[in-house]
């Protein structure tokens, strides 16, 4: 994408620099100014410091084993993941909390490490005797329960494979993922709640079932919402097997470090999911670094990462990473308005949380229900804050210090994909300075680039393409393998001759003068204007930072002149005018990039569709734009919104 066509992103950031208090700077568990100086130096042997986080059952060889694809890491070695995330930490806090989980309905239970490490051996057990074995693929068909980070580490114990599904897609999607997986061993439970009415899952698993012509071997089903639940031949009710395995002790079975931990597919808000399988050793100490590094844990913090374990941050900063620090990890199973708007707040006061990770469309609902919440509340036991999921916007982030972290914690802005298993692109909270709506630089040890198309590090402010130019250790098992993998993958892509090796990201970024990335967004995001393509990130960035917007979303829409026309779906905070809004955002969006990528179309709405994991779901929004078929919506966490946006869009256009 040529560099004029998205110069007005950089007009919605900030020049702003905020440093971490000394305070933080003095306990902070990475504070070498020079850290990524010396991991340079020290490429890839660096790395070591990431798997000495771990316990091995076998040293490996190498860190970096093969010059160029297969990448092996920490070859050689070999190590059991749950061993590593329960039975290590054993000796020192078997009675400290391991996980905390807070019900939907008001319910909780607390898990020490001793009891985690019982349910896990009695249900590994348990799936060993129902004929798992070591490669099997588990699929965990399950909402925010205990019962599911308690599956993965038994899959991880004997050496299966899990793939956790999430928990509202479809039986259809189910069933996709499934075959995709060659998977017979399913896990999942009668049912949920969704705003206190009870969603039955189990009826979806048994659809899926019948698409499959019934190729489940066999099935364990949870019980959630507390009924009797008819089970038919080869399904299993997960109490009785716990029971019935009661006090089992399951030697873990060791790994080579490049064995398969798990199968997670992306989320498919704009096509089809991609399955990405994940290592052991490699995950694993990415998850244990970035945790240790980035969020700054240690074994006496209470962390609640708020995102789905259905999707990847789920598994890599609410299970994996924290439980490997032996840190306490907190699980929510409800949302973050139910039932008032300051649950989110009770729960880190009650739960005296000290780390807090969630995603940028969190923090913008946090700002539209106002600062009247937070402030009732007593979050004074939170140390750092954290986003993940896209980018977020100079005002949110300010909103989030300020009001959240009472401008004394850090927040620590993350990127990463599915694909790279954990963070590449942060600030290092015991290090560096923060700029409001940049992510940071590259991490330790990570190599990242913004290129123009010809494959040339940009200008400093211009915009190009985010690459990353070494390989690392949570890279994915299909990327370290096949070369192919990441040189074609993305409909748009910058020339990747000069590098040995390289993966495109296919985000659009742009890098200043300290190597701080801002992330404009999918660089397949765009929008055609009389011919002017322009990156849907930046329009949004300047409608994000007008005052009363509280979130904003923009798509292509149709046009008998220009042939595609900037329809902007606007959500605004609570008594303001609407149409003093809509010229507001037209003249923000004048001013900061141009009257010819000003919206056409301004559609207010109450909310944006959103996937569980709080994406907005712009495939949605085209749909209703265009009119056309709105496809699988089983991954939408909140269906009514769209007809209120059909609603909307037919008074205007009438």
């Amino acid at each position: 994408m040529p560099d004029d066509e998205r110069d007005g992103a950089r007009g919605a950031l900030s020049d702003e620099r905020v440093s971490p208090p000394a305070s933080f700077v003095e306990q902070a568990n990475v504070a070498e100014p020079d850290v990524r100086e010396a991991f340079d130096a020290d490429w890839p042997e660096c790395w070591a410091r990431a798997a000495d986080l771990l316990d091995w059952d076998s040293d490996y060889d190498r860190v970096l084993g093969g010059g160029g694809p297969p990448f092996r890491w920490f070859e050689g070695g070999s190590l059991n993941a749950s061993a590593n995330c329960l039975d290590r930490h054993l000796d020192e806090r078997k009675n400290q909390v391991a996980l905390q989980w807070e019900g939907r309905l008001g319910e909780s239970r607390t898990y020490s490490y001793l009891d985690l490490h019982r349910e896990v051996n009695e249900f590994a057990a348990a799936l060993r005797d129902l004929g798992v074995e070591e490669d099997d693929v588990v699929t965990l068909y399950l909402p925010v329960v205990p019962e599911l980070p308690i599956a993965m580490l038994a899959c991880a114990r004997i050496g299966a494979p899990h793939s956790v599904v999430f928990a509202g897609f479809s039986a259809d999607a189910l069933a996709t993922r499934m075959d995709a997986a060659d998977s017979e061993y399913l896990v999942t439970c009668d049912g949920y709640y969704r705003r206190g009415a009870p969603i039955h899952q189990k009826n979806k698993a048994d659809n899926a079932a019948i698409e499959r012509d019934g190729d489940v071997e066999a099935t364990v089903v949870v019980d959630r919402l507390g009924g009797e639940t008819p089970l038919g031949e080869g399904e299993h009710d997960y109490d009785d097997l716990v029971t019935e395995h009661r006090g089992a002790d399951v030697e873990p079975v060791p790994r080579a470090a490049s064995d398969q931990l798990f199968l997670i597919y992306t989320s498919g808000t704009t096509g089809e999911p991609t399955g990405v399988r994940h290592t052991t050793g490699g995950y694993l100490a990415h998850a244990a670094w970035t945790s240790h590094a980035v969020l700054d844990l240690r074994p006496e913090d209470t962390h609640w990462c708020s995102a789905d374990i259905g999707w990847i941050t789920g598994h890599t900063y609410t299970v994996y990473g924290p439980l490997a620090l032996g840190a306490t990890t907190m699980l929510y199973e409800g949302t973050p308005d139910h039932p008032e708007k300051d649950r989110v707040w009770d729960l880190i006061e009650r739960n005296a949380v000290d780390v807090f990770y969630t995603a940028p469309t969190a923090v913008r609902a946090f700002m539209k229900w106002g600062e009247e919440h937070p402030e009732a509340h007593d979050l004074s036991s939170l140390r750092l804050l954290g986003t993940v999921g896209e980018p977020i916007n100079p005002r949110a982030w300010k909103w989030y210090h300020d009001h959240i972290g009472d401008g004394e914690c850090p927040v620590v802005d993350t990127w990463w994909q599915t694909e790279t298993g954990g963070m590449m692109v942060s600030t290092l909270p015991g290090v560096d300075d923060m700029k409001p709506g940049s992510a940071g630089r590259r991490l330790p040890g990570v190599g990242a680039e913004v290129v123009d198309a010809d494959g040339e590090p940009v200008e400093p402010g211009e915009s190009g393409y985010l690459v990353l130019t070494r390989p690392w250790p949570g890279m994915p098992l299909s990327m370290a393998e096949n070369e192919g993998w990441f040189a074609d993958h993305g409909p748009v892509r910058p020339s990747l001759e000069r590098f040995d090796w390289a993966y495109f990201t296919e985000d659009g970024a742009t890098v200043d003068e300290d190597g701080y990335v801002t992330l404009l967004g999918r660089v397949d995001d765009v929008v055609n204007v009389a011919g002017h393509r322009f990156g849907t990130m930046e329009i949004e960035s300047v409608l994000a930072d007008v005052e009363g917007v509280a979130e904003a979303a923009v798509v292509s829409g149709p046009d008998d002149t220009k042939g595609e026309a900037v329809y902007a779906y606007v959500s605004a905070a609570g008594g303001v005018d609407e149409e003093r809004l809509r010229a507001a955002v037209n003249d923000a969006v004048e001013d900061a990039i141009g009257g010819i990528a000003a919206p056409d179309v301004v559609v207010f709405t109450p909310d944006l569709p959103k996937t569980r994991s709080g994406k907005v779901m712009r495939r949605l929004l085209e749909a209703v734009t265009h009119d056309d078929d709105l496809g699988d919506t089983s991954a939408l966490r909140n269906p009514e919104v769209v007809g209120e946006l059909e609603s909307a869009l037919d008074g205007l256009r009438q």
